[in-house]
């Protein structure tokens, strides 16, 4: 908080301190109006414009400064100056005064509430932003809840200026009314409670929930008019149809059967999706294979003099096959269909809110009516239109497990997580790999440390990192392919054998019917928060709807996806992004969670860092894995995660403890309380943990303990 502000907030202090200590509010009781009602009258009647300016700037100040006496005043308007006068002066004083202390507390408190609590009031910020006003009005008409503070709490928002102000003037409208009325009647009012009868409180309730029912009806009508050119069926064949089935399709699809619901699971090539047949499974496969070549060659590391391995990359590959096949009972049809859901191989398309279209591998269609669809089409590699990129067979992750013969000299374009993965594990298994990245640093979304350890950790094995190189274009010259790229305004050519294209993934949009019903699109699936299109019966879920292309997020996703569909209008969920964890799975493993420091700078977020490097962590020396940190944020001041970056040898694995801290929101000082096993690599959480503690301890104390120790060892005993 900045100087101005202190001193601000002090005056403001001192003047609500100085109000009660000297007892002013006396002057805004009911009895002392009553008792000076005639005299104030009199003045009034030789000088009118005077006494409501005066009234005026009173009222407002009283507002601003959120005293008590707002109701009494209001009274007093209209004992004063009639019904009609008094609420036009009480309406603009009391708008203006409260518009006054919505600035001073935004003014004052919302940086740093914003600072300190922004990321558990994102969902509230997004729906002041998109619905402050219907909820402002729905407060105001209700005068239960105190209007100062309303004007406070709201300024801590992002509510605009202008939309407070009038939201506020038509909002107090009927509670104004009602007090100045009973102003023209003072004589009979003997307490402000006597005002508001239980009847009238039920009644102003019911007027409070007027806008929210009007939001609600409005959602209706906007979506009866979406439905408006289409028939609906009279009956359904399906309480829900799943397009796709990889992981957000097959959670979706599960979780529809363990609740009795008849669901068709539709998928036109092999179920279990990228992650299963061309993602996580067989690259994991491929850089464990990858990682064991790389140990052996540092085996005098471990004191075994010499080691070594014969092996041919084609068998390799078809090992990466058998984990494949090993694995795949987990996601096959049959499974599925012993769980209750219906398996369809064949191509989706949708051809009504509450119809879609199925062409099987023969030849033959049919149609299926459901109550609720959830598209989980998923995603594929993107290929940049680069001169030349058609005429040298590029590799993607889609197609890169045909290969059975290792590329002498590999070039992958891309530096995210994808593109470093398949890095370093072809460099391992021999390929000579030229990593091309057209941003300053690989893994771009991650803390520049992360990049740079990462990047050094490349280059010490042979790898070539290209920074800040734009393909420009391919070439093929006496029969020798060449990727000409762009450095510092200078072409570099590049002579390869094979190309790997990893520079990002596109959802699967086309061939589904979203054009032809209208449903908007952009790199994703459009989808509000409950993950439901442009008709509120149709759910996007997983890679096509993002804003993550993870596994496990788009599983995350589906079952707000399915609950959703099957439950709407009776319940539904706003997914829920506020714990995301990810992981690259290069050597050394890089996993996040929460935000890192680029993310908070970005955001304007304050925050603490701590950090523990895991060359100092005993299991990792004793393996011989002393490479990387644990760097965690805090909220200033305090134990309370904000995220966590993990780097070392299985990080994604030791990210687990700080995902459940920040779910259950436990602090470092529960981490530092609990037992770790020693040796092990967790002890890493428990050592970060340490070192916050360390950081904050209280040295006052600290002192004080010391004397107490030394006076302890008895008279004459110094330090």
């Amino acid at each position: 908080m900045t100087k101005t502000r202190w001193i601000l907030l002090g005056l403001l202090a001192l003047a609500v301190a100085a109000f009660f200590l000297l007892d002013l509010n006396r002057f805004l009781t009911l009895d002392f109006f009553k008792a000076q009602q005639a005299a104030v009258e009199a003045y009034r009647h030789v000088h009118p414009w005077i006494t409501a300016g005066v009234y005026f700037a009173v009222y407002v100040l009283v507002t601003a400064v959120s005293l008590p006496g707002g109701a009494v005043m209001t009274l007093v308007g209209g004992a004063l100056f009639g019904l009609w006068w008094g609420t036009l002066i009480v309406s603009f004083a009391s708008s203006i005064g409260a518009t006054l202390a919505f600035l001073v507390a935004r003014f004052l408190l919302r940086d740093w509430v914003q600072a300190r609590f922004g990321d558990r009031l994102r969902a509230i910020n997004a729906g002041i932003k998109k619905e402050g006003g219907f909820y402002l009005f729905s407060l105001r008409l209700v005068p239960i809840f105190p209007f100062f503070i309303i004007n406070l709490l709201m300024g801590l928002t992002p509510l605009s200026t202008w939309t407070f102000y009038w939201v506020s003037q038509v909002g107090m409208l009927a509670a104004t009314l009602v007090f100045v009325n009973a102003g023209t009647q003072l004589a009979r009012v003997e307490s402000l409670g006597g005002i508001l009868s239980p009847g009238l409180l039920v009644s102003f309730a019911l007027l409070g929930l007027f806008p929210l029912l009007a939001r609600r009806v409005v959602a209706w009508i906007e979506a009866r008019q979406v439905y408006a050119r289409w028939h609906r069926p009279a009956r359904f064949d399906r309480n829900l149809v799943v397009i796709g089935a990889g992981s957000a399709g097959l959670v979706t699809a599960y979780i529809a059967a363990a609740v009795k619901a008849k669901v068709t699971l539709i998928e036109k090539h092999r179920l279990g999706g990228d992650c299963l047949n061309t993602g996580c499974v067989p690259s994991k496969a491929l850089i464990r294979s990858a990682k064991l070549l790389a140990s052996l060659q540092h085996a005098n590391e471990l004191g075994i003099r010499g080691a070594r391995a014969e092996f041919d990359f084609a068998e390799v590959m078809e090992r990466v096959q058998r984990v494949v096949r090993r694995v795949e009972p987990h996601d096959s049809a049959e499974r599925y269909r012993a769980l209750g859901v219906e398996v369809i191989e064949g191509t989706a398309r949708i051809t009504t809110p509450w119809e879609v279209e199925v062409t099987r591998p023969d030849g033959s269609s049919e149609r299926i009516s459901t109550r609720s669809i959830v598209i989980a089409a998923g995603a594929r590699p993107f290929v940049p239109p680069i001169p030349g990129i058609d005429e040298v067979d590029t590799l993607t992750s889609d197609n890169l497990w045909a290969l059975r013969e290792l590329p002498k000299r590999l070039v992958v374009l891309g530096g995210g997580p994808i593109g470093a993965e398949l890095t370093q594990a072809f460099a391992r298994l021999g390929s000579r790999v030229t990593q091309v990245e057209m941003l300053p640093r690989i893994l771009i979304r991650e803390d520049p440390e992360v990049s740079e350890l990462v990047t050094e950790r490349f280059r010490a094995e042979g790898i070539e990192v290209l920074l800040d190189h734009r393909a420009k274009a391919f070439l093929i010259e006496n029969g020798e392919k060449i990727l000409v790229a762009e450095h510092a305004g200078v072409d570099r050519r590049i002579p390869f054998d094979a190309v790997l294209v990893a520079v990002g993934r596109v959802a699967n949009l086309t061939g589904y019917g979203l054009e032809e019903l209208g449903i908007p699109v952009g790199r994703t699936v459009e989808t509000n928060a409950f993950l439901q299109t442009l008709y509120p019966n149709i759910y996007a879920a997983g890679d096509v709807a993002g804003p993550y292309q993870f596994t496990h997020t788009a599983a995350h996703q589906a079952w707000y996806a399915a609950v959703n569909a099957l439950f709407d209008p009776f319940k539904k969920f706003r997914a829920d992004y506020s714990v995301i964890p990810w992981a690259t799975f290069v050597d050394p493993e890089v996993a996040r969670v929460g935000l890192n420091e680029l993310e908070a700078k970005e955001r304007g977020i304050a925050y603490e860092v701590t950090r523990y490097g895991i060359d100092d962590l005993d299991r990792a020396i004793a393996d011989g894995t002393a490479l990387g940190f644990v760097k965690v944020l805090t909220v200033p001041g305090k134990d309370r995660i904000l995220g966590v970056t993990l780097v070392g040898e299985h990080a994604a694995d030791l990210l687990a403890e700080y995902v459940l801290a920040m779910r259950q929101r436990i602090g470092l000082n529960k981490i530092l309380g609990t037992i770790h096993i020693y040796p092990t690599l967790a002890e890493a959480n428990k050592y970060a943990a340490g070192e916050w503690k360390k950081a904050h301890a209280p040295q006052r104390v600290l002192r004080w303990l010391a004397r107490f120790h030394a006076w302890r060892l008895g008279p004459g005993t110094g330090r």
